[in-house]
């Protein structure tokens, strides 16, 4: 066990995307995030624009950063893998999957599982590549 203080949860996830505005509305047409405030970075280096799901406690920030290198988003580079984003049951999942086909979003086809434990999952990836799960995990 560690000596280290608690932890209360998840609070945001910022990432830097190559075109804000693109990323903006695909985030806001895509998951139903809106727009919460923009903050701008430390010496005036970039801003982030902060969304958030209405009636959840669910933070994201898309981070403009003035000399980014505009590259599309590479797993396998040390840094963020991927984030997944909890949904409350099976059926959710399958109802994501639903909506992206309505939107043309393309995705992996839903992954169920029961062990190790019971599990459904759908990824998607945002139009900088960057890999996003929606999932369940219980019983």
């Amino acid at each position: 066990m560690s000596d280290a203080p608690p932890l209360a949860g998840y609070h945001h996830l910022g990432v830097t995307v190559r075109d804000i505005d693109a990323s903006e509305a695909w985030y806001a047409e895509t998951l139903g995030l809106v727009r919460a405030f923009v903050e701008k970075h430390d010496n005036d280096t970039g801003y982030a624009v902060v969304m958030t799901r209405p009636g959840t406690s669910f933070f994201l920030g898309l981070d403009h950063h003035h000399d980014a290198d505009r590259k599309m988003f590479d797993p396998a580079r040390t840094g963020l893998d991927h984030f997944a984003l909890a949904v409350s049951s099976a059926d959710e999942v399958r109802a994501w999957a639903a909506h992206l086909d309505a939107l043309g979003v393309e995705h992996e086809p839903v992954f169920e599982a029961n062990e190790p434990m019971p599990l459904a999952l759908v990824q998607l990836r945002d139009p900088d590549g960057i890999a996003i799960e929606l999932i369940w995990t219980g019983a």
